[in-house]
């Protein structure tokens, strides 16, 4: 019973899974990191901690619910229809809590192994599929040396009165994708999917990146230049710009034969 049916008890006690959504969370994280660790013998930790992730996420739970059936036994308005993909999820947890409760962490984890992991889920695939695309965005840039920003363009609300948000991605100042969410995280990693997806296959919009790169990195060493320029430098015969703090210095190791000709103040 989702928390949006606003069901309340004799005693005015709201009605609804949140409680055992919490159990089912913590019962969910210890049996898929027992079975991911058996399954990938000697595998270091953070990669059985991103597969684990990938299996507990709203994402799949929500999909595993659909595939067993129980999203159609779920209950909650109208209005939070929309929310399926977090709602289904959240139940599936409620329900790990709820065997747990009465059967207790062997018999859901038997239930897990021979139910869902046997039926519906493959984990060699599972721990090489790509889910954090922010990361992945985020890893490329830095690798390429570009910036990347995300901004939240717009806040709005559906058909059904819940907020919505719209991120775009904008790399070295260039539009690279758009997406919407029910959440800031949703929106941008929805964003960034599309960025990494037109990056991949659009070999116009890289060069563009490139382009766009040079032109900026040349116009920020030009205003550096500047500002070097308005607080006052030595040019020496060899090029080398020194503060004019500095120009004591060259007497020390016999540089006085310099001529004052070849330098310039600025």
């Amino acid at each position: 019973m989702h928390k949006s049916t606003s069901i309340r008890s004799e005693k005015g006690r709201p009605l609804n899974n949140e409680r055992l959504e919490f159990l089912g969370d913590a019962i969910l994280d210890a049996i898929v990191g027992d079975i991911v660790y058996k399954h990938f013998e000697g595998r270091r930790e953070g990669f059985l901690t991103n597969t684990r992730s990938k299996i507990v996420q709203r994402e799949t739970l929500n999909k595993l619910a659909v595939e067993i059936g129980l999203d159609k036994l779920v209950k909650y308005s109208t209005r939070s229809s929309s929310h399926n993909s977090y709602m289904y999820g959240n139940a599936f947890e409620a329900f790990i809590g709820a065997i747990y409760l009465d059967q207790g962490y062997e018999r859901c984890k038997r239930f897990m192994e021979e139910k869902i992991f046997k039926n519906y889920i493959d984990l060699d695939k599972m721990s090489r599929k790509e889910v954090n695309f922010k990361s992945k965005l985020i890893e490329w840039s830095q690798k390429s040396k570009v910036e990347v920003s995300f901004e939240l363009i717009e806040q709005f609300l559906d058909e059904d009165y819940n907020p919505m948000f719209h991120t775009e991605i904008r790399i070295e100042g260039i539009s690279a994708g758009k997406g919407t969410g029910y959440s800031k995280k949703e929106s941008q990693q929805n964003a960034a999917q599309a960025a990494l997806k037109k990056i991949k296959n659009d070999a116009a919009f890289k060069e563009q990146i490139e382009a766009t790169k040079a032109q900026n990195h040349q116009q920020e060493n030009t205003e550096e230049a500047e500002e070097i320029m308005e607080d006052g430098i030595v040019l020496l015969k060899n090029e080398k710009l020194l503060p004019l703090n500095e120009t004591k210095k060259l007497n020390i190791f016999g540089w006085e034969s310099i001529n004052p000709a070849a330098r310039r103040i600025f």
